[in-house]
């Protein structure tokens, strides 16, 4: 690696995506796979390297070194043993490289600056009636402008890339957002990916953002062991994404898990899209029915306060739609997992997911063996972050993602 980044490989990657290669022309793929061991487990010993990738520990020392010497990996405490020399960990430097993360929403975005572990280091936030093309890349430039001005200019220059999430075709949601007709038409004819490449000095990575999100619980979470899971983020709409085998399946088009348009009963009876029972959008209409201001849904995701019987009744709602969008998927996939995460405080989070797995056990699954149903481990800023490993992944990581560098 040079300056700390990834090169393009100059060979082709093996077969099993957890061995290594002894091949000199795969020293970038070696790096890759040690650095995602080593992001998987915390922190590795040579010893356990070589044993994980099956290269040998002499390969393995050389490639430890160098990343260490790139500002990579950093030394643990030695662990001793009974016999011979201690072992000494090697774990992620969370100053070795950067990433930004931006979320595209329909009520509102996020810029995230995020270090090599992770952790969220500035969040810039706005919201708004519904989003526009120019609006969004003046903010977002501003927005950037400034968290530059905040570091050590040291620091920003490792900054390895900007990863935006997005909902594919935004231009569609109009309506459903609430803009004034033709409010929105500006996404028709803006590729903003290159619009934001053409102002900035680094690389630049597009992906749906629920898709996003699922990506991000993969590289930021704890997502089951064998990594096949079905993912759902509530926000202003329900979106979703596919892991398998611990990786992203983002599709042909880059659609797949596009989770909000399941047919599922809606609570009149009537079969509707997930996204018309389950997206907090639904909440929002029934407290401005009632006469309540509902903008806090956008700008406090850690506390909605006190929203009375609307609250209970959309989240019986969402859950019964997630348990029927649930069952429905597990007759496709043989998923382990069903993840539930969202733009939500972690109690109704929580509830959703509880009410979500006692409807799911009164559906007719019969020759089904449905997945666990469980809460994210991301949160709320699930989207901004999984923009944000869009360019760790492409740079540093084996095969979790898979960026779009443009619309499909």
């Amino acid at each position: 690696m040079e300056g700390g980044f990834a090169r393009e490989s100059e060979g082709g990657r093996v077969a099993r995506p957890n061995l290594g290669t002894n091949q000199s022309g795969m020293r970038d793929y070696n790096e890759r796979l040690v650095l995602s061991l080593v992001r998987q487990h915390g922190s590795l010993a040579k010893a356990d390297l070589a044993r994980m990738t099956g290269l040998s520990a002499q390969t393995v020392s050389v490639i430890m070194r160098r990343l260490e010497a790139d500002r990579l990996l950093v030394r643990g405490d030695p662990q001793r043993g009974r016999v011979g020399q201690p072992s000494i960990p090697m774990r992620l430097n969370p100053e070795g490289a950067f990433f930004l993360g931006l979320k595209i929403g329909r009520r509102s975005s996020e810029l995230a600056l995020i270090d090599f572990c992770g952790a969220i280091r500035r969040m810039r936030q706005h919201s708004y009636a519904y989003p526009t093309p120019d609006e969004t890349i003046r903010f977002v430039m501003q927005d950037i402008e400034a968290m530059a001005a905040s570091i050590d200019p040291r620091e920003w220059r490792r900054v390895a890339g900007l990863g935006i999430a997005i909902p594919f075709e935004l231009w569609n949601w109009a309506d459903a957002a609430g803009a004034p007709p033709g409010a929105m038409d500006g996404w028709k004819r803006i590729d903003i990916r290159a619009a934001f490449a053409e102002r900035l000095s680094f690389p630049v990575y597009l992906q749906n953002d629920a898709t996003s999100a699922c990506g991000a619980e993969l590289v930021f979470g704890s997502p089951p062991p064998q990594g096949d899971f079905i993912y759902f983020y509530l926000g202003a709409f329900v979106g979703g994404g596919v892991a398998l085998g611990g990786r992203l399946f983002s599709g042909r088009t880059g659609n797949a898990g596009a989770l909000g348009s399941l047919p599922v009963p809606a609570p009149d009876g009537a079969i509707r899209q997930l996204i018309d029972v389950a997206s907090i959008s639904v909440l929002e209409r029934a407290l401005i029915a009632r006469g309540e201001e509902a903008g806090h849904l956008w700008t406090s995701p850690e506390d909605w306060g006190d929203l009375g019987p609307e609250l209970d009744r959309w989240m019986d709602g969402a859950a019964r739609g997630l348990a029927h969008a649930i069952v429905s998927a597990a007759a496709v996939i043989d998923f382990q997992s069903a993840i539930i995460d969202g733009w939500l405080p972690l109690p109704v989070r929580a509830e959703i997911v509880r009410r979500s797995t006692e409807h799911a056990a009164t559906l007719d699954s019969e020759g089904l063996i449905l997945p666990q149903i469980r809460e994210g481990t991301v949160g709320h800023h699930a989207r901004a972050l999984g923009g944000a490993s869009l360019p760790l992944a492409d740079r540093f990581l084996v095969g979790a993602q898979s960026a779009v560098n443009g619309y499909s």
